[in-house]
């Protein structure tokens, strides 16, 4: 049982660990989520096994494959945490072969893809387990 003169204090307490909670911001690709040695070993995967639908300047191909650059693929992943991203890309890509990619090859490739969209690369890997990827959210804009 609380007695009345302890109430105050818990609320409180309660109030200023929630508000600290909500203050914290979410990572997002803007902050360096990736390297730029990453994004060259997902360049070579890209070439390997996604430039024949994508095309070499990622702008998608005569075959109705999307394009992973520009303001169509930033609307449709806008606010989208990199795990789904992930692990969509590795269901359904490549289209003759879904889920041939290692989950690795698949987190190297959105980091290339990444690049080529400007996002700056940073000091540290992005992760492949999907519950640390889930943590940073695709931003279009900074």
């Amino acid at each position: 049982m609380i007695r009345t003169g302890m109430l105050l204090p818990v609320c409180v307490a309660a109030g200023v660990l929630s508000a600290g909670l909500r203050a914290q911001p979410g990572r997002t690709i803007w902050g360096g989520v990736y390297t730029e040695a990453q994004a060259k070993r997902g360049e070579a995967v890209y070439f390997n096994t996604c430039v024949r639908c994508h095309g070499p300047e990622l702008m998608g191909g005569s075959d109705g494959a999307g394009s992973l650059i520009g303001p169509t693929f930033n609307g449709n992943w806008n606010g989208v945490p990199l795990g789904q991203m992930v692990d969509r890309i590795r269901a359904t890509m490549p289209q003759d072969k879904p889920n041939t990619l290692t989950r690795q090859q698949t987190t190297d490739v959105l980091t290339y893809i990444l690049s080529v969209n400007k996002v700056p690369a940073g000091k540290t890997e992005l992760p492949r387990q999907v519950d640390l990827l889930n943590t940073i959210t695709f931003k279009a804009t900074k």
